[in-house]
């Protein structure tokens, strides 16, 4: 069996044993499938992609095929403990509005997002004059699904406009590693972000 990747790990650690996760942009559903067997939890994962689809319902998953610009109507409020969208918030029409129905439905929400911020994507648009491409960001600007890029400060102003509390945050460089550099300076040099965050109470 092979380890999650790092991120996913992190996420995993966030995530209480025995509590109700939705997986949002679910993929083949390899963290739901690890927080079921490892952490007792229960929950579903919502995918578009049919292959995608197809792969996580034969891992025994209960798996909604939905595009996430559809919101989540169909889940009542606070009916889960955890909404998780990995990588997926930049790839979405209306990603505040995302964000706020996560937190609506689940008591946390989990997002993690690539960093535009990140000093490759300066180097590569500020100086070279072309669309980024880096790990993170893989694509060139013709055939992306990232539609919403943003760095870290973006998603910190868009917490704190919309009353939005991160009770943890973690910047991992594009190994899914951490470093002195990162922690210093995370909308630098920072590829990848996770953040875990609630309703504010204020």
């Amino acid at each position: 069996m092979s380890a999650l990747r790092p991120d996913l790990a992190i996420i995993a650690q966030w995530i209480e044993p025995g509590s109700r996760v939705l997986d949002l942009g679910c993929g083949e559903g390899e963290l739901l499938d690890y927080l079921r067997r490892e952490k007792g939890v229960t929950g579903y994962g919502v995918e578009i992609e049919d292959s995608r689809v197809v792969a996580a319902l034969r891992r025994g998953l209960p798996v909604i095929q939905q595009d996430l610009d559809a919101g989540l109507r169909q889940f009542a409020d606070g009916s889960v403990d955890t909404v998780v969208l990995s990588l997926t918030l930049q790839a979405v029409r209306y990603p505040r509005d995302l964000l706020l129905e996560m937190l609506r439905v689940g008591r946390e929400g989990i997002v993690t997002f690539p960093n535009m911020g990140h000093w490759q994507a300066r180097w590569q648009l500020g100086v070279a004059g072309h669309m980024p491409v880096t790990h993170a960001l893989p694509h060139h600007w013709y055939d992306t699904p990232n539609i919403h890029l943003c760095t870290i400060r973006d998603f910190d102003a868009l917490c704190q406009a919309n009353g939005i509390e991160v009770r943890q945050r973690v910047v991992l460089d594009d190994r899914r590693r951490s470093n002195w550099a990162i922690r210093l300076l995370p909308n630098l040099f920072g590829e990848v972000a996770l953040y875990r965050c609630a309703r504010g109470t204020g």
